[in-house]
């Protein structure tokens, strides 16, 4: 069993400890004896840097010999500096001072390490002891933390992945676009979305970007990115071990494991993550819970340093999922305009059957086809940095894979209309990515770069579609007695053969002129060239076999035989301009105007039809072109305090969307062009440090998102079967954003307190998380809106300074029912279902570490 796999992750031994001459380690604290994670330690007048593990610890190797000066820096407490005259006093016990006048989080989303509040980004810094802490560890809990993400999952390939609403096609994934969301782990671009519901494993730090940032990094991104730092190999011994257990049998454990390999050269670091739970939904007909969780991840890295100017690094990681899921419930059933007989409930009651429940959050289904969602994906990476004069030129070459081996149920129900629906693929990448970033003089610095991608995508062998008994009745478009014709259309389906084959090149940068102390201008030029090539083809197989052409027009009005070919290519320039002004002290101010684009899109999922014949002109639809303009300010208007605003407008020609079509055959939908689509908005950001036992966070956004112009949308569920298959739906909403949403939590401690014979503090956090209704179809439908919700999460315990913590916890305290998404079967017979938000969960974590 994989989930007695999780017990035997921490059983492993470290048998060496650094001693080398120019190697510094310690542990960092504040005041009361608590770690302080991701603290910056700085070797003065070198550059090179190191960041403390989320338990504190560090370790720093110098070339030089003492004395050198290393300076500590961290948010909310003051910079410190300490003089190393004998690294034989290593390891060090650092206690930082607080400063109530301070709330810094250094980053590096510009390549070189600065604090947030003087970077005139739009940025949100979750740090990894409080993904630990709250339980987020994969994109789908951290964005309850970041209101202006939204993430929806019908299964890890059907994954939208956006910020302030753009980024991805919602709800339905089409392989043939670009997503406009970067994702980055260590500097690597993950280009599947599927990875984007993975769990973390040993993160450092997560920054998410809001809007384009395509000057910055090396895929270019429209609506902004995520940057995910992991913990580095470390020169000191580190262990750390976490195990939690809770209702519906879920089970997860992590370890980590750091220290040298050889003295001053190499050191090792080792990572794994488990997480097990009993599935949330019934299948009625079969007994067995549905939508487990059961996932497995490792990631290992090897550090290198010939020299105090070069790093050397070299990582693998593998990640897979093998859940009973992603079931969906039939959560209600629409009148279309379709005459009374292909109404569903007409069409299931004359097939005598009934659904188990009316009411989705019984949570109860009776699919008779298997939900299986096989998602692994892994890679091998190897970065370099080197300083070199006032900078450091990087590296970053990298490998990756995804296979994907599903099967659902796009029927949601009990009934053989859709008895196979498995599109297996595989993917593989490379990454090359070669960036100097630095100071070229004293009043100007900056970033400049080049990136290659290149990717393969292929069915494995074929993705295939295919009929059950009961379809003839869902497909019926005449009384004709033919349709009933027996067998007709059992077997009956489709295998689809398609590669895409990739490439994008890009040239980048971005500078940084200090015109003053005050104010700074930062333009920003890229370049990018992209290549497709698509080879599609479809054919119909099984059913009856007939030579009756009465008979073989129903047949080709279910499924048909559609291929094509693409080779396209385009290039573009696209740039930004910022201006930031340091008001005051405490305030930084910032103005920026961009531009950015997404290339070409190619359909994967089949195309819809006119008059019998595949809408050839549908093969590949327009790139996006996006204008961005943003103001904010980033502030500290009393000690402790980060308050932080910015008001932001997007517009984006040829938005690329996946809609929906009554087609079966027409899987996961289709792409399309919408003419114009504009979001404008307004952000609230804060985090308040009262005092060694007292902080909060807090985040509001006011999101505007609509289609200025889609004249030829197809029509929502509910106008199906009407005189016109299309609609103009322009001024109507954005699908997935909510107008309000925003997150609050918290932590309160005690003053240091003996415990079980140790020091240490008892605690309470919380986390609340709130959005407004939103539409979850491309085209709006009074139907499918899913209702505004908010969820509270709560945790308790102790914490004791030997690293050891224990506490509870409770996610959905409440208990609220809550769709996360609605989404129409296939056929648009008129059922729809929903992707339900987990019901109240709780259990208990420990954690270890030295």
């Amino acid at each position: 069993m994989r989930k007695k796999l999780y017990f035997l992750l921490p059983m492993l031994v470290l048998v060496s400890i650094a001693s080398a001459q120019h190697i510094v380690s310690g542990v960092i604290k504040d005041s009361t004896g608590a770690a302080i994670p991701a603290t910056t330690v700085l070797i003065k007048g070198s550059g090179q840097y190191a960041i403390a593990d989320g338990h504190g610890n560090f370790s720093i190797s110098s070339k030089k010999a003492p004395p050198f000066t290393l300076r500590f820096s961290a948010a909310g407490f003051r910079t410190y500096d300490v003089e190393i005259t004998d690294v034989t006093i290593s390891p060090l016990s650092i206690v930082l001072p607080i400063d109530y006048n301070l709330t810094e989080v250094v980053i590096t989303s510009r390549r070189r390490i600065e604090t947030a509040q003087n970077v005139p980004i739009p940025i949100s810094v979750v740090g990894g002891a409080q993904v630990e802490a709250t339980g987020a560890f994969n994109v789908n809990r951290l964005k309850e933390q970041v209101p202006t993400v939204q993430l929806y999952s019908s299964n890890p390939r059907n994954t939208t992945l956006n910020i302030r609403g753009l980024g991805s096609t919602f709800g339905l994934t089409n392989d043939g676009i670009d997503p406009g969301v970067g994702f980055y782990v260590d500097g690597v671009y993950y280009a599947r979305p599927a990875a984007t519901t993975l769990d973390f494993i040993d993160v450092e730090q997560i920054e998410v970007l809001r809007g384009p940032q395509g000057t910055l990094f090396g895929k270019n991104t429209t609506a902004g990115a995520f940057n995910i730092t992991t913990r580095k190999p470390g020169f000191n011994t580190g262990l750390s071990f976490e195990a939690s257990y809770g209702n519906f049998g879920y089970i997860q454990a992590k370890t980590s494991l750091t220290g040298p390999l050889i003295k001053n050269k190499l050191a090792g670091r080792i990572s794994f993550s488990g997480t097990h739970r009993d599935g949330l939904i019934t299948n009625v007909a079969t007994g067995k819970k549905e939508n487990t969780l059961n996932n497995l991840g490792a990631r290992g890295q090897l550090l290198f340093t010939p020299s105090e100017k070069v790093n050397i690094t070299l990582s693998g990681d593998i990640s897979e999922q093998h859940p009973d899921g992603y079931a969906q419930v039939v959560a209600g059933v629409v009148t279309t305009k379709r005459a009374a007989y292909r109404q569903f409930d007409q069409i299931i009651s004359d097939l005598g059957y009934k659904l188990p429940s009316r009411n989705a959050f019984d949570r109860l289904i009776d699919h008779n086809t298997t939900w299986r969602s096989g998602n692994e994906l892994g890679g091998v990476s190897l970065n370099i940095d080197w300083k070199i004069g006032n900078g450091t030129l990087t590296s970053t070459s990298a490998w990756r894979y995804w296979n994907w081996d599903p099967s659902n149920d796009r029927d949601f129900t009990g009934l053989s209309v859709l008895s196979l629906s498995q599109a297996t693929s595989k993917h593989k990448q490379w990454t090359q990515e070669i960036r100097y970033a630095g100071d070229f003089s004293s009043r100007l610095s900056g970033v400049i770069g080049v990136f290659a991608i290149g990717q393969d995508l292929k069915t494995d062998p074929v993705h295939i579609e295919e009929s059950g008994n009961a379809q003839w009745r869902f497909s019926q478009s005449t009384t004709s007695n033919l349709w009933s014709t027996p067998g007709l259309f059992d077997g009956y389906g489709i295998k689809t053969k398609s590669r895409l084959k990739t490439f994008g090149g890009a040239v980048f940068g971005q500078l940084d002129w200090a015109v003053t102390n005050r104010l700074h201008v930062l333009p920003g030029v890229r370049w990018n060239y992209d290549k497709k090539e698509v080879d599609y083809d479809r054919q119909t197989y099984g059913g009856l076999e007939t030579t009756d052409p009465q008979l073989i027009a129903l047949k080709n009005l279910v499924y048909s035989n559609q291929s094509f070919t693409a080779d396209v290519d385009e290039n573009n320039f696209s740039g930004q301009l910022t201006v930031t002004y340091k008001a005051a002290t405490n305030v930084n101010t910032f103005a920026t105007v961009s531009t950015s684009y997404k290339p070409i899109g190619v359909n994967l999922g089949g195309l819809p039809t006119a008059s019998g014949k595949p809408m050839l002109e549908l093969a590949q639809i327009e790139p996006e072109k996006v204008t961005h303009l943003e103001v904010g300010a980033k502030t500290r208007p009393i000690g402790g305090l980060t308050l932080n605003v910015a008001v932001h407008y997007t517009q984006v020609k040829d938005f690329q969307t996946q809609v929906q079509t009554a087609e079966v055959g027409v899987n996961r939908g289709y792409l399309a062009n919408a003419e114009e689509v504009r979001v404008y908005g307004a952000e609230l950001d804060a985090n308040y440090r009262i005092n060694d036992n007292f902080s909060f966070y807090g985040a509001v956004a006011y999101t505007d998102a609509k289609y200025e112009s889609f004249k030829n949308a197809p029509v929502p569920l509910e106008e199906t079967g009407g005189a016109a298959a299309f609609k103009d739906i322009s001024g109507g909403e954005l699908p997935g954003v909510s107008k309000w949403a925003g997150s609050l939590g918290g932590e309160l401690s005690t003053n240091n307190k003996s415990i079980i014979g140790q020091n240490g503090k008892y605690f309470f956090g919380f986390d609340g998380y709130y959005r407004s209704k939103f539409s979850s179809s491309p085209s709006p439908s009074q139907y499918l809106y899913v209702d505004g919700y908010s969820i509270v999460n709560v945790r308790a315990g102790i914490r004791l300074l030997n690293g050891l913590s224990f506490y509870g916890w409770s996610r959905n305290l409440f208990n609220k029912d809550y769709y996360e998404q609605l989404l129409v079967a296939a056929g648009n017979a008129g059922q729809y279902a929903a992707v339900l938000g987990d019901q109240r969960t709780y259990g208990v974590t420990l954690r270890y570490s030295f």
